[in-house]
């Protein structure tokens, strides 16, 4: 039930569950294309080995992640060589950081510890609409954040 008491309407449900269903899939990929464009931008170059590292995942993972990267046509990746992201990979990962750094500056805004805050916009960046993103970022602009509050 609702907090208010009103239980949503069957047609309401399954939309609900089809986005949070979309966003897990989506997950996987902007993260690793955030990953990616880091490391480009960090170190020059991104390797298979750098983003286990990162990931805290093996290799074989990272592999088998960047083939379906590639067949999605985000990233190009030569055996052995460097991870390049395509123009589609270089938008989804620039999205992905903004989103990131949105619902970091809100939950920072909040006051949220920034260890835990880290941790936390990692999943929540990925679950949010574009309107919830929206409105956190007006609640940072505007300055209505709990520190705010109390000076």
């Amino acid at each position: 039930m609702a907090r208010s008491g009103h239980r949503p309407t069957d047609e309401q449900d399954p939309a609900r569950y089809r986005r949070t269903r979309a966003a897990h899939l989506d997950e996987t990929a902007e993260d690793y294309a955030e990953a990616i464009g880091e490391l480009i931008a960090s170190r020059g170059e991104a390797r298979v080995g750098d983003l286990a590292r990162l990931m805290g995942v093996s290799h074989v993972t990272v592999s088998r992640i960047i083939a379906r990267l590639k067949k999605a046509r985000l990233v190009t990746a030569a055996p052995y060589g460097p991870i390049s992201l395509t123009a589609a990979g270089k938008r989804m990962a620039d999205r992905a950081r903004r989103r990131h750094e949105s619902v970091l500056a809100f939950l920072l805004a909040i006051g949220v510890p920034r260890a835990q805050a880290e941790i936390d916009a990692e999943g929540i960046e990925h679950h949010v609409s574009a309107a919830t993103i929206r409105a956190m970022e007006r609640v940072v602009r505007r300055g209505n954040t709990r520190e705010s509050k109390s000076s």
